[in-house]
């Protein structure tokens, strides 16, 4: 009976796999394959293996010779074993070819996510990109920008849209891809990393411990995790010669924003475009995705075939795997009540963005610039002469 099996029929076997190396200590430590242990053959007692161990086991040497003859004699002995064809050398030369396969296939995907922004989805995604960074001079001359990515849809979208403005705009300025680990679980940090690989988005990454701060705040803890992330973002930004941040915040975060502040704030504020930081001098923020719908974004993801973490907090975790739909959020609601209004008028949603742009001072009984409250009736007496 041929005793011998391939890694690939190996893989294939459910449950746990006894693989044994027989090669010496020293090479085993160089590599080996997935989950073997090793039992250098010199000190293999095989007749007392044989009896101890009835199998299956799997062997493993330098070319499938040495673990082939291992594998008859245990065999003879009554203990079912198989030699792994070609040994190490052999399972190394599939996986570098497996490797170049997924690489040729990533560079395939990444590719198509790259031409699909300037092409496929170019009204969509590309001119509202160049328009908000136009229209609200979102990047000048000499600016070193830190592109923050979270690892979801709308960062990581961002973050290729500034591959490509470098690529195929006037490259007036430098970009730093950060990412920064606030705690995620191994899962969702791997997650973003797969994916930065995928799109080739050359990362850098630093950790944190935010997760583990915030857990042991009382009450809702989003608002002090928010600007704890924004602080150390601001931070590594600058010891990165950075001038500027990018958040990957859309069109329609600004517009819950402007509902959520009236109805649940009694104010009346929008999510600026730009922001000149109050705690790290000569910083700036800026959100290039301002006039990018949230669902072309996702029409790009599901395009492309793409997969990113959704909700990655570990104090909602659940969020990670159910889609991060934001229920029971403020936000969420909010998400649901210009759903259901835009169902009925196509033009809320604009209206609302809208709203911010044409407020009439005239009309308003008091609001407050650089910290001052201003009120109509300080020159409302004098408003008619």
């Amino acid at each position: 009976m041929i005793r011998e099996i391939e890694t690939e029929e190996l893989e294939r076997i459910p449950g746990k796999k006894r693989v044994i190396d027989i090669r010496s200590r020293d090479n085993f430590e160089r590599g080996t394959y997935p989950g073997a242990e090793n039992i250098p053959s010199e000190e293999l007692d095989i007749p007392a293996f044989a009896a101890s161990e009835k199998g299956p086991v799997y062997l493993l040497c330098h070319t499938g010779r040495e673990s082939l003859e291992l594998a008859d004699q245990l065999d003879e002995l009554g203990c079912t074993a198989y030699s792994i064809r070609g040994g190490y050398r052999g399972y190394l030369k599939k996986e570098l070819q497996r490797m170049t396969e997924d690489e040729t296939r990533s560079a395939e995907r990444r590719k198509q996510a790259e031409r699909s922004i300037i092409k496929t989805y170019r009204k969509e995604l590309w001119t509202p990109f160049i328009r908000a960074i136009n229209e609200y001079r979102l990047i000048g001359d000499g600016d070193r920008i830190a592109v923050c990515i979270s690892g979801g849809k709308d960062s990581m979208l961002m973050a290729k849209l500034f591959q490509e403005l470098l690529r195929h705009g006037k490259r007036n300025f430098e970009a730093v891809f950060l990412v920064m680990n606030p705690g995620y679980n191994e899962l969702n940090y791997r997650t973003v990393t797969e994916n930065a690989r995928l799109l080739g988005v050359p990362i850098q990454t630093f950790k944190t411990e935010i997760f583990d701060i915030v857990a042991g705040q009382s009450g809702a803890p989003c608002y002090l995790c928010a600007r704890m992330r924004r602080g150390y973002l601001y931070s590594r930004a600058k010891e990165l010669g950075c001038n500027k941040i990018a958040l990957g915040h859309h069109y329609d975060d600004v517009i819950e924003t402007i509902l959520m502040g009236m109805l649940y704030g009694a104010q009346i504020q929008t999510m600026m475009p730009k922001l000149h930081s109050t705690n790290f001098e000569g910083m700036e923020l800026i959100r290039p995705l301002y006039r990018i719908r949230e669902r072309d974004i996702i029409r790009w993801r599901d395009y492309n075939g793409l997969h990113f973490i959704q909700c990655a907090c570990r104090l909602t975790e659940s969020c990670a795997s159910c889609g991060g739909t934001e229920q029971g959020s403020k936000r969420g609601e909010i998400k649901e009540l210009i759903r259901q209004l835009a169902e009925k008028e196509p033009l809320i949603e604009k209206n609302i963005f809208r709203s911010v742009e044409n407020v009439s001072l005239d009309t308003i009984i008091s609001y407050k610039q650089n910290g001052v409250r201003h009120h109509f009736l300080d020159s409302y007496d004098g408003a008619g002469n």
